[in-house]
């Protein structure tokens, strides 16, 4: 008896009444996008990867962030890549260190755009791995004091959120630990908790400059097979005093984000990696598939499974669609 009576296809009839009751928005606020600072001036290299995407200066990163901040997005988060690297990692945690001068410098013009820095060190290691290697092995426990001290570096040059992606145990521990010690009790931690050994990094390693020199991260980074794994490492995370997590990456990973959102009561993100944008924008460039349908789609997947934040290489681009008068 139910149908005629029920025609679910009288709520889609025009786009007025599919925009009233649509069940997952996506806003501007939700979005953070990643960029890549280098050293010099007036440099934009593109990534040929990724399409749109550069490694800028911080001259030009700055005027990458006015757009950011006029287009409403959340905010950016950071990834240096240093003119020279070393076993140490130095880089990462120098106080005059490329991402060091770039948050002061962004922060100086654009007081009020939120900076999360990634706090990792494989881009500052000459062998590309995130921390100190002991008979061809990352150790972890050596490897949490470069994480503090980075993220204590990256907090004392004015970094709102710092986020940690190494996937060491015990970590966010030990960064809570040396944060509260050098006076940034409210310096909030983005946990990188969740973060598989996934094949969709390839064109971020092009972009970071981070490809291990020898081996692999799997001996660190999660399995993409365990879900119930990846609960108790969010889970172990929180009591260390992360704020908030992160699953990555986010689209073949929406079950695990789907279920951190349900169980857990804390603040959830996903990073749209790059081998996730750059699989759409190579379907784009093939004229495969339409862009801003195939972008909003994707990032109302994520929203839909249950992140509230959203890192992605779209982040302007989805934002000045959801700001124009025909969204």
């Amino acid at each position: 008896m139910a149908f005629p009576i029920q025609r679910l296809r009288r709520l889609r009839a025009t786009p007025q009444i599919r925009r009233i009751v649509r069940e997952t928005s996506l806003e501007p606020a939700n979005f953070i996008l990643p960029l890549f600072v280098v050293n010099g001036e007036s440099v934009r290299k593109e990534i040929s990867s990724m399409p749109g995407n550069y490694q800028t200066s911080i001259d030009q990163t700055i005027e990458i962030c006015r757009d950011a901040q006029a287009a409403s997005i959340g905010g950016v988060i950071l990834f240096g890549i240093p003119d020279q690297k070393d076993e140490d990692a130095s880089g990462a945690f120098a106080n005059d260190g490329i991402v060091q001068r770039a948050i002061t410098a962004i922060k100086r013009e654009l007081p009020r755009l939120l900076v999360i820095t990634d706090v990792c060190n494989c881009e500052y290691t000459s062998h590309g791995h995130c921390g100190k290697v002991i008979h061809g092995d990352v150790d972890n426990d050596i490897t949490l004091d470069w994480l503090a001290k980075g993220a204590v570096s990256h907090a004392r040059a004015g970094a709102d959120i710092v986020a940690p992606s190494d996937m060491m145990d015990g970590r966010v521990a030990a960064i809570r630990s040396a944060l509260d010690k050098e006076g940034f009790s409210n310096t909030p931690i983005l946990s990188y908790a969740a973060k598989f050994a996934s094949a969709f990094y390839g064109p971020f390693r092009e972009a970071a400059e981070s490809t291990p020199q020898f081996g692999d991260r799997r001996s660190y980074q999660m399995d993409p097979a365990n879900a119930r794994e990846a609960m108790r490492e969010i889970q172990m995370d929180l009591e260390e005093g992360a704020d908030m997590i992160m699953v990555k990456p986010a689209m073949p990973y929406l079950d695990i984000i789907r279920e951190a959102r349900e169980r857990f009561d804390a603040p959830i993100s996903a990073y749209q990696v790059s081998g996730e944008y750059s699989m759409i924008m190579a379907a784009v460039r093939n004229g495969w598939i339409d862009e801003e349908r195939a972008m909003m789609e994707s990032l109302t997947s994520i929203k839909r499974a249950g992140a509230g934040l959203i890192l992605t290489y779209f982040a302007v681009k989805a934002a000045r669609l959801l700001n124009s008068p025909a969204c």
